[in-house]
């Protein structure tokens, strides 16, 4: 299995190869796309990307040295028709430089691409939500030659999309970043703090009222101050526990290493790790710890034992809210 790292500056090219990953990939917002549209939006994430051809090369020759293939990402809300001209020529660009793959989370530009005979592989992202065999083979049909599964698949759900489409590559997410909703259908951005965060962290002050006007009983303020205090909760844990880390730097949060074997069984054969905005430290442990847990791949109780000490916080991974793929998880009810 390949392990799909995120990058957002050359320098992390390197480390990143070195510790174990197989395949990067970038954004690029290149001043003239800004210059010309008014807008970041070349692909999901406003912060976090390149922002030159010249910083795009050198990431790709870097790459290269070390045998690791680069992709890029292409994958924002939507796209204009000028827009979706920009990102042709942008693809080319790309490809005469030596990369590998584009990453695309729009139907239409992935249609438009797949005619464009660029030779560049084609990466249908998670954000087209693909969730049965159907949609697999139309993606493959446009040109996907790999599909990226979205977050909320069971293990089993993509086995079935996988073994019905055998020529199609699957990747999986593996660490960081969960999203509260669904993904595909999400037309907002991630906000920085200081501008509000993410929409979906539902920070706003709210109060409770019964329909016919009369107050609260005791018990139904407790229960709604009990379910506001567990949606909190969630919500740390999806956000990656507050993006904290272990005291050996390994990030906690949202998390499929236990899953690794029944997603190798699945047919996934690459597994990817979040965070385009995340800092080097992060990036670099996230790999050494997908790393770690796939040098263990053959003795699969011994995966999920080494993954749940890995961080010192059995505890945390014992609630199941980190998990991506709960089904790894002992029998309890959810």
């Amino acid at each position: 299995m390949k392990i799909v790292a995120p990058i957002s500056r050359v320098e992390e090219v390197e480390p990143l190869a070195k510790a174990g990953a197989a395949e990067i990939y970038c954004g690029l917002v290149p001043p003239e796309w800004t210059e010309r549209f008014r807008s970041s939006g070349a692909n999901r994430r406003a912060f976090g990307n390149l922002s030159s051809y010249d910083d795009l090369a050198a990431v790709i020759d870097l790459a290269g040295r070390h045998d690791v293939a680069v992709s890029l990402v292409m994958n924002a809300q939507h796209y204009g028709e000028a827009q979706t001209e920009a990102l042709l020529d942008m693809a080319g660009r790309f490809a005469r430089l030596g990369g590998r793959s584009l990453i695309v989370g729009d139907v239409g530009l992935l249609s438009r691409l797949g005619r464009a005979e660029t030779g560049l592989r084609l990466h249908a992202s998670s954000l087209l939500a693909c969730r049965n065999g159907e949609a697999a083979g139309f993606l493959g049909d446009l040109g996907a030659c790999r599909v990226v599964f979205p977050r909320d698949l069971t293990l089993a759900e993509m086995k079935a999309v996988a073994g019905a489409n055998r020529p199609l590559e699957f990747e999986a997410f593996i660490l960081n970043d969960g999203c509260v909703f669904e993904e595909g259908n999400c037309h907002t951005i991630h906000l920085p703090g200081r501008l509000g965060g993410p929409i979906c962290l539902d920070r706003y002050d709210a109060e409770h009222r019964r329909v016919d006007g009369r107050p609260l009983r005791d018990d139904e303020a407790a229960g709604f101050a009990a379910n506001d205090a567990a949606h909190a909760e969630w919500l740390w844990y999806r956000f990656s526990c507050g993006f904290s880390v272990s005291q050996d730097g390994y990030p906690f949060g949202p998390c499929g290493l236990c899953a690794i074997p029944d997603l190798a069984a699945a047919g996934v054969s690459a597994i990817k790790i979040a965070g385009r905005e995340g800092n080097l430290e992060r990036k670099v442990n996230s790999v050494a710890m997908v790393k770690a847990a796939l040098d263990r791949l053959n003795d699969a109780a011994g995966l999920r034992r080494f993954a749940r000490d890995l961080r010192g916080r059995p505890d945390l991974c014992e609630t199941g809210f980190m998990c991506y793929y709960r089904e790894t998880m002992p029998a309890r009810v959810w």
